[in-house]
């Protein structure tokens, strides 16, 4: 049996208390019933079962999934800790998850590091440390080390989570956001706006006849279907997360010095987000997703990614929105129902704050 087993055997201790206390932050005898109870629980496999300063994963199963080490970082403050359609948990997986993704990377494994305020409820972090074990077990993924620390109450804001990712590029395949090139076709993957809407009607009390629910959603199982389909027709991937679609899109024009055309008839938003961002005033391509993917495909592949996104559950509603030109470099353009051309500019600060 090894080390690994007989650890994961071991009789694991229990939280008697409601409430985290700055004693779970202290390195003791509490601060190990919380690990045990709430992230053990949730999250136990062979990696993290010694419950040691870092995950030891072998090295052997590596090459015969790509032949480059992909690594990433993320940080979540999200604001409320839960909302429809997730909760910090599932947000913190799967965005770190699709940072993976969107550059072309197996997602594997995935550590988390919990800045906990005194006071939060243990049924609380225990739900979000529950979903976050949901999340990465349905995108194929293991969270195998992490962190707690907590802090006195009124110096956070309930939970904080940090996240790394580690994963393996697939072999011949690069894409990023300086490879776009005139003539690719831009396709999203589904509705923008969702998430970012979900919050901010939250926040302000908002209520429509559907209930706007948030995107969000592990990527790598459609990304994987793309590349399958199209392979090295995709240029460049993004997740376009804070800053919306617009800032995604002028992120990817200036780094490729190209210019990118849009068609707002043809950008899918939902009738209830819409309505939203009218009444607060708030353009849909700057509002956050979380389970979408901006794509740059070549022209002569671009019907086969999209029938491909649109094959898949999380791209049902994928569509063909614009191209890349070579006028206008480094700048995103719309083409408005009306016909006339309005440039859409990188936000100078953040429009929706605490959205991630």
């Amino acid at each position: 049996m090894t080390i690994a087993r007989v650890i994961a055997n071991r009789p694991r201790n229990k939280v008697h208390v409601p409430t985290v206390t700055l004693a779970h932050g202290g390195g003791g005898k509490a601060m190990k019933d919380l690990i045990d109870d709430v992230f053990v629980e949730a999250f136990d496999n062979p990696l993290l079962a010694p419950l040691d300063d870092q995950a030891r994963p072998e090295l052997a199963g590596f090459a015969r999934l790509g032949d480059r080490l992909a690594f990433t970082t993320d940080s979540f403050v999200i604001d409320p800790l839960i909302f429809p359609g997730g909760d910090i948990g599932k947000l913190a997986v799967c965005g770190t998850v699709n940072d993976l993704a969107v550059g072309g990377a197996i997602p594997l494994y995935l550590s988390c590091g919990f800045i906990i305020e005194e006071g939060v409820s243990i049924e609380l972090l225990r739900r979000i440390a529950r979903s976050m074990a949901t999340a990465a077990r349905e995108a194929g993924v293991q969270i195998v080390t992490g962190d707690t620390k907590v802090v006195e109450r009124g110096h956070g804001d309930g939970v904080y989570i940090s996240t790394a990712g580690v994963g393996l590029m697939r072999e011949g395949l690069n894409v990023g956001p300086h490879r776009a090139q005139p003539g690719d076709v831009v396709l999203v993957s589904g509705s923008i706006g969702d998430h970012g809407m979900a919050i901010m009607s939250l926040r302000e009390g908002l209520e429509f006849e559907s209930q706007i629910r948030s995107d969000c959603a592990a990527l790598n199982g459609l990304i994987g279907d793309v590349l399958t389909a199209v392979g090295p027709a995709v240029h460049a991937m993004r997740d376009p997360t804070r800053g919306g679609l617009a800032s995604t899109l002028n992120e990817i024009a200036a780094s490729s010095s190209v210019g990118v055309q849009i068609e707002e008839s043809l950008l899918p938003v939902h009738s209830e987000v819409q309505a939203a961002c009218e009444l607060l005033g708030l353009d849909p391509v700057y509002v956050a997703n979380e389970g979408k993917v901006v794509l740059f495909v070549a022209p002569e592949a671009a019907d086969r990614a999209l029938e491909a996104l649109r094959a898949h559950p999380l791209g049902r509603e994928a569509a063909r929105i614009g191209q890349v030109t070579a006028e206008h470099p480094r700048m995103l353009v719309a083409r408005t129902m009306l016909g006339a051309n309005r440039v859409i500019p990188t936000q100078i600060g953040e429009q929706l704050p605490r959205i991630c």
